[in-house]
C-alpha cells in the first residue's frame, strides 16, 4: 500500500501556514503558554490536513485476483483448432483462483465476445459468436480485448493465433497493452489443413494483337502431389481445359490461346483437385488490352439486319443482343469500342445497368449512340436516366406551348407490402412525371391499401413542387383493393375538357374486393380516357392486370426488377402527349462541320420524321430539322463521345436516308466518331497487396512527370475513393482499398501541349493472404509477447499466474482529512471560549489548598469571624469616602457654577471624544 498526491504541488503551502502559526506564538499574549501551544498544535494540525486535503491523497490498494482475457483466432488458417483452444482454456480455468475473473473473445477480420469477463468456474462449451474468416487482424483483436479489462486494472491477454496476420498491425496494438500494463502471452496454433492446392500468380501480357499467339503463366502451391484440372477465361467465356500434374511445392505451367476480338479483356485462372481445402485460392484474373479491329455492341428490341448490313464493309466486329441480355458488370461494357441502342425502351434496362455504360463512357471512353424511333428518347422512358445524362440532349421538349391539354391520373399501391425500395421508387416515378408536365396540364394522384386516398386533387398543376412534396410524403399502409381506386380516377377526369386523358395504375398485390372493371373502362373510352398498368413483383395479379390495360387501349408492363418503374412511369406520361414525334417529311439542314458535310455534297435525302428532343449547351448539333431541332447531335462525355439521331436506322422515319447510296458511309462515321482515343500503353501497371491497402504502382514509359488523374471503378461500377500521387520522377502510386476483386483504372494526363490523353487498364486485387500456404509466423507472437513482457505458454495453469505489474485501486480520502480538520476546529473553539480544562481545574484545587491553610493557621472560626468583621469595615469606610467626594464636588459646582459657553464647549468635546471612539 502506498499513496500518491493528485496535485502535490499544493503542499508547498505548508510554508505560509508554518509561518502564520509561528507569528502566532511569538505574539500571543491572551492565553497561558501551555494553553497557547495547544491551540497553535490543533491549528497547525487544521492547516495540515486542509492542505493535504486540496493536493487530493489518494491511497494506493493492491487488487486481489488476476483478470485474464482468451483471445482465439478463429480465420481460415487455423481452420479446425477449436475443439484443442475450448479444452485448453478449460483446462486453464481449472487453476484460477477465487477471485480471478476470465473472458472469451475471438477474432478473424472481426471480433466477437463469447463469454464475458467474470469469475465464473466453467469456461463456454463452443464459441457461439459469427467471425469472418478471410482476414487475421490481430491488432483489433488485442485492442478490443484490453477493452475487456477495467481502465484502472492490470491483466493478460493470451492470444491462440499461429501468427499470420492479414489485417491491421498487432505490434502497435501491444505497445497500447504496453502502455496499460497488460501483458500478452501467446499459444502457438498450427494450422490443420491437410491438402491444399492454391494459384499463386497469373500473368498475361498487358498487351496483345489480335491472332497473336497470347502465352499465359501459372504459377500453383501445393502441399501434396495431384492431378489438377486448369480453367481459363476470356470476359467469361471458357477457352482453356487442361488436366495438370501438381507436384508438392511451387509449380510453374504455361499456356496460350489465340488473342481474339479487341479492347480491355479480362483473364480467369482456375484450378481444381480433388481433396483441396480451400476453394478461395483456386481462382485469379488479370487483364490485357487486344489492338485489333474495334468491337461494336449493337442493342435492339426487334429482329433487324440494317445497321449489320451497313457497318459490314467498316471492318468493325459487331456484337448484337437484345435490352434483357445487357451485362450487368462493368467488364462487359470495356471490351467494346461503342455502344448503339437501336430504338429501345428504357423499360427493359435496369438502373444499375445504366449507371455501368454511363461509367464506361465517361471514365473509359466507350463511345455510345442512341436511334430513334417509338421506343428510343423520351417515348422510350429516358427521361432523368443515366442515359439521358451521357447524351447530348435533353429528352424534354422545350419551348413547345402548342401541345394537346393532357390529364394524367396515377394510382399507386400504398399497401404494406410496397413498404421499402418499391414504394420509394414509385415516389420517384411519380415525381418526375410531374416535372415532365406543364403547368396547364391536369394531373390528379391517389395512393390506395383497402380504400382510396387521395393525395393530390385533380385539377390544373399550378405548383409542382407543392404537388411532388406531397407524393413524396406517401407512406406504407394496409391491405390491397383496386377496383374503388380505379373507379375514383375515371370519375375524376370523366367530365373534364381535355384533349387526352390517361391513368397509369401501379400495384405489386392482388384486389380483396371485385367490381365491373368492364364497365367503367367502356364508359372512359366514350370519355377518352386510356389506361395503362404496371405489375411489380410476383404477387401481382397479372392476369387482371394485363386485361385492363389491353381494354383501357394502354400499355402492360411486367416488372421483376423495381428501379425500371421511374422509367415506365416517364414513358406513360410522354406517350400521352403524343407530341414528341415530328411526322411531317422535310429536308435536314447540314451545319458546317467537315466530317459530316462531306457526305452531302450531292444532296440532302428527305426524311419521314424524328424524335422531338432539346439540344444541351455544349452539344454541337451538325444535323437540323426545319423547326430547328437536333435530329444529330454530338458532344464528349468525360472522355467518351456520344451521339444521338434522332430518326430510325429502318427508313420508317429515315425515309430516303435508308435508300441513299451513302447511308452506310453515314452509318460509318457515326460509329468512327464515337471510338476511343487513347494511347496504347503510356503506362506500365503493378500492382503490391499490403496489410490494409493495395498499391497500384504507375511507370509512365516517356519518363514524364506531368499530373494525372486516376479514377478505379470495381466490377460492379462502384467507383472506389483514391488519389494518385507523384512518388519519383515518371513514377506514380494509386492506393486502393484491399478487398478482393476486378477493377478497372481509367487515367487521364494533360501533356505538354495541353492535349489530354487517356489509358485505361484493369488489375486485380487476389484472393486474401489468410488462404496462403504458409506455417506458423513465431517472429511475430515472440515480437508482440517481449513488447508486453509476456512470454509463450505451455502449461495451462501459467494463464493465471502473477502479474508482474500488479494493479492498484486509488481510494482519495480528501473527504476524510476535511472532516477531521473541521473536528478539530470545534475543538480549538471550545478552548478558547471556555479555557482549557485542565487549567480550570488546576485553579480549583489552588484555592482550595490556601483557604484549607488558613484554617489550619488560624484560631478557629472566631479568628475567621473577626476577619470578616474588619473586612467589612474597611469597605464600610471606603464607601464613606467615596460620597464624601461626590458632596464636595456637587458643592464646587454650585459654589462656581459654568457659563453657557463653557457647557457649551464641553458638550462640543464629548461629541468628539465619542465620534472619534467609535
Amino acid at each position: 500500500m502506498g499513496i500518491e498526491f493528485k496535485y502535490p504541488l499544493a503542499l508547498f503551502l505548508l510554508l505560509p501556514a508554518f509561518f502564520f502559526v509561528y507569528l502566532y506564538l511569538k505574539n500571543g499574549k491572551k492565553y497561558k503558554n501551555r494553553e497557547a501551544r495547544i491551540i497553535s498544535a490543533i491549528r497547525i494540525s487544521v492547516f495540515i490536513l486542509l492542505i493535504f486535503a486540496l493536493a487530493i491523497p489518494q491511497l494506493n490498494l493492491p487488487i486481489k485476483g488476476e483478470k485474464v482475457v482468451f483471445l482465439v483466432d478463429r480465420s481460415a488458417s487455423v481452420n479446425g483448432t477449436e475443439a484443442e483452444t475450448l479444452g485448453w482454456i478449460e483446462e486453464s480455468v481449472k487453476h484460477k483462483g477465487i477471485k480471478d475473473e476470465f473472458a472469451i473473445a475471438s477474432f478473424a477480420e472481426n471480433i466477437v465476445i463469447d463469454q464475458n469477463l467474470g469469475n465464473q468456474s466453467e469456461s463456454l462449451p463452443e464459441f457461439n459468436g459469427a467471425v469472418n474468416e478471410t482476414e487475421t487482424n490481430i491488432g483489433s483483436g488485442l485492442q478490443f480485448a484490453s477493452t475487456l479489462i477495467p481502465r484502472n486494472s492490470s491483466g493478460r491477454v493470451v492470444v491462440f493465433t499461429d501468427g499470420n496476420e492479414t489485417a491491421g498491425n498487432g505490434a502497435e496494438a501491444a505497445k497500447l497493452l504496453k502502455n496499460r500494463g497488460i501483458e500478452l502471452d501467446y499459444v502457438q496454433v498450427n494450422s490443420k489443413v491437410e491438402k491444399d492446392m492454391a494459384l499463386a500468380d497469373l500473368k498475361v501480357s498487358p498487351s496483345l494483337y489480335e491472332g497473336e499467339a497470347a502465352s499465359v503463366s501459372l504459377s500453383v502451391n501445393s502441399n501434396m502431389n495431384q492431378s489438377a484440372q486448369v480453367r481459363l477465361y476470356l470476359n467469361n467465356k471458357e477457352i482453356l481445359q487442361e488436366k495438370v500434374e501438381v507436384k508438392e511445392g511451387k509449380n510453374e505451367f504455361s499456356f496460350s490461346y489465340e488473342a481474339q476480338g479487341s479492347g480491355l479483356q479480362v483473364l480467369k485462372a482456375e484450378i481444381e483437385a480433388e481433396g483441396d481445402t480451400f476453394i478461395e485460392n483456386n481462382a485469379l484474373q488479370a487483364t490485357t488490352n487486344v489492338k485489333g479491329k474495334p468491337k461494336l455492341l449493337i442493342v435492339q428490341s426487334h429482329e433487324s439486319d440494317q445497321l449489320q448490313k451497313a457497318l459490314q464493309s467498316s471492318g468493325i466486329e459487331l456484337d448484337t443482343i437484345v435490352p434483357e441480355k445487357l451485362p450487368t458488370n462493368l467488364s462487359g461494357y470495356l471490351q467494346y469500342q461503342s455502344i448503339i441502342f437501336n430504338n429501345v425502351q428504357a423499360t427493359g434496362i435496369t438502373q444499375k445497368q445504366m449507371e455501368l455504360i454511363e461509367q464506361a463512357v465517361r471514365e473509359f471512353g466507350v463511345g455510345f449512340i442512341m436511334g430513334g424511333g417509338e421506343e428510343s428518347f423520351g417515348l422510350g422512358g429516358y427521361f432523368k436516366t443515366p442515359i439521358e445524362k451521357l447524351l447530348p440532349v435533353d429528352m424534354e421538349i422545350k419551348g413547345k406551348e402548342e401541345m394537346p391539354s393532357l390529364g394524367l391520373m396515377i394510382v399507386m399501391d400504398r399497401s404494406g407490402s410496397m413498404d421499402g425500395q418499391k414504394l420509394e421508387l414509385a415516389k420517384e416515378a411519380a415525381a418526375r412525371s410531374v416535372e415532365l408536365l406543364r403547368e396547364e396540364d391536369t394531373l390528379g394522384f391517389i395512393a390506395f391499401d383497402d380504400q382510396p386516398w387521395e393525395i393530390v386533387e385533380t385539377g390544373p398543376l399550378k405548383d409542382k413542387e407543392a404537388a411532388v412534396e406531397k407524393i413524396l410524403s406517401v407512406t406504407p399502409g394496409g391491405g390491397t383493393e383496386i377496383f374503388t381506386s380505379l373507379e375514383k380516377a375515371y370519375a375524376e377526369l370523366e367530365d373534364l375538357k381535355l384533349q387526352r386523358k390517361h391513368i397509369i395504375l401501379l400495384t405489386d398485390g392482388q384486389s380483396s374486393g371485385n367490381g365491373d372493371y368492364e364497365l367503367i373502362i367502356e364508359n372512359g373510352k366514350e370519355n377518352n380516357i386510356t389506361l395503362s398498368t404496371v405489375a411489380i413483383g410476383q404477387d401481382a395479379d397479372r392476369a387482371l392486370l394485363e386485361d385492363l390495360a389491353e381494354q383501357g387501349s394502354g400499355r402492360y408492363y411486367d416488372v421483376t426488377d423495381a428501379s425500371v418503374i421511374p422509367s415506365i412511369l416517364s414513358r406513360e406520361t410522354v406517350m400521352a402527349t403524343r407530341t414528341y414525334i415530328e411526322d411531317q417529311p422535310f429536308f435536314p439542314l447540314v451545319q458546317n462541320y467537315p466530317e459530316w458535310t462531306s457526305l452531302f455534297t450531292e444532296g440532302v435525302p428527305k426524311m419521314n420524321a424524328y424524335i422531338a428532343v432539346t439540344a444541351k449547351p455544349r452539344a454541337q448539333v451538325p444535323i437540323l430539322s426545319e423547326k430547328e431541332d437536333p435530329v444529330l447531335a454530338q458532344w464528349q462525355y468525360g472522355i467518351g463521345r456520344t451521339i444521338a439521331f434522332t430518326s430510325d436506322f429502318t427508313g420508317g422515319w429515315s425515309g430516303d436516308w435508308a435508300r441513299w447510296g451513302r447511308w452506310p458511309d453515314f452509318i460509318n462515321q457515326l460509329v468512327t466518331s464515337t471510338l476511343p482515343q487513347y494511347d496504347s500503353e503510356p503506362f506500365r501497371v503493378s500492382v503490391s497487396k499490403g496489410v490494409e491497402q493495395a498499391t497500384v504502382h504507375l511507370e509512365s514509359i516517356a519518363n514524364q512527370s506531368l499530373p494525372i488523374e486516376a479514377t478505379v471503378l470495381s466490377e460492379d461500377g462502384s467507383e472506389v475513393k483514391t488519389n494518385a500521387k507523384l512518388v519519383a520522377p515518371g513514377k506514380y502510386e494509386v492506393m486502393v482499398p484491399e478487398k478482393e476483386g476486378m477493377y478497372f483504372l481509367s487515367i487521364k494526363q494533360a501533356n505538354e501541349h495541353g492535349e489530354m490523353i487517356s489509358y485505361q487498364t484493369g488489375f486485380a486485387i487476389p484472393y486474401s493472404d489468410e488462404y496462403l500456404l504458409e506455417g506458423t509466423n513465431l517472429d511475430l507472437l515472440k515480437e508482440l509477447a517481449t513488447i508486453t513482457d509476456g512470454k509463450k505458454l505451455d502449461n495451462e495453469a501459467d494463464a493465471f499466474r502473477p502479474l508482474q505489474q500488479r494493479a492498484y485501486n486509488q481510494q482519495e480520502i480528501s473527504i476524510m482529512l476535511v472532516s477531521l480538520a473541521f473536528i478539530l476546529y470545534f475543538i480549538e473553539i471550545a478552548i478558547r471560549r471556555f479555557g482549557f480544562p485542565a487549567s480550570r481545574k488546576s485553579k480549583q484545587v489552588s484555592k482550595g489548598e490556601k483557604l484549607n491553610q488558613t484554617v489550619n493557621t488560624q484560631k478557629g472560626y472566631s479568628t475567621i469571624s473577626s476577619n470578616q468583621n474588619k473586612l467589612d469595615a474597611e469597605e464600610q469606610k471606603d464607601n464613606q469616602v467615596i460620597k464624601e467626594k461626590t458632596v464636595n464636588k456637587k458643592k464646587k459646582i454650585k459654589e462656581n457654577p459654568i457659563t453657557e459657553e463653557e457647557r457649551a464647549d464641553r458638550m462640543k468635546r464629548l461629541l468628539e471624544a465619542k465620534k472619534r471612539r467609535s
